[in-house]
């Protein structure tokens, strides 16, 4: 991994990318989503600064507990600008987060306890599909394996 010495301020696209784990493509990205920014050299060369690693450390925990990219956005935009998430923001953070992922968690118990059930009737009938159509909610307008577009216009 290359040493960046103490003096250097801000990082390539490549450095970081080399520091984080980052793939370049997902650097990009990040910051075509707002989630961290760079300046631009005259030779319209980006150049993030030092505390972007912090960020994109932060924005990859939470993407490795299911956490969207939107809701991880709108947690840094509530930091003072400039400031790096510290490990009371990630606390704060994760403790908001839990209910969220405490859903998602029941909602995977549930797909996988009907999987086999899914896979058991293959035809993924509304009248019965737990996933496609649970509690039967297409059962009383249509039937069969697929969910048809309702024609709006009455033709």
């Amino acid at each position: 991994m290359p040493q960046i010495p103490v003096k250097i301020h801000e990082l390539t696209v490549g450095q970081l990318s080399a520091r984080s784990g980052a793939a370049v493509s997902a650097l990009h990205f990040y910051e075509a989503k707002g989630l961290i920014s760079s300046r631009r050299t005259t030779g319209n060369q980006r150049r993030y600064q030092r505390d972007t690693l912090r960020r994109v450390a932060f924005i990859r925990a939470a993407q490795r507990v299911g956490i969207p990219l939107a809701t991880i956005r709108d947690a840094l935009s509530e930091l003072p600008e400039g400031r790096t998430p510290t490990r009371e923001d990630w606390a704060h953070l994760s403790e908001a987060w839990r209910s969220e992922l405490d859903q998602r968690i029941t909602q995977l118990g549930r797909l996988r306890d009907h999987l086999t059930d899914c896979i058991g009737c293959g035809c993924l009938s509304l009248e019965n599909c737990v996933l496609s159509n649970p509690d039967d909610v297409f059962g009383e307008r249509l039937t069969g394996s697929r969910l048809m577009k309702e024609n709006r216009e009455g033709a």
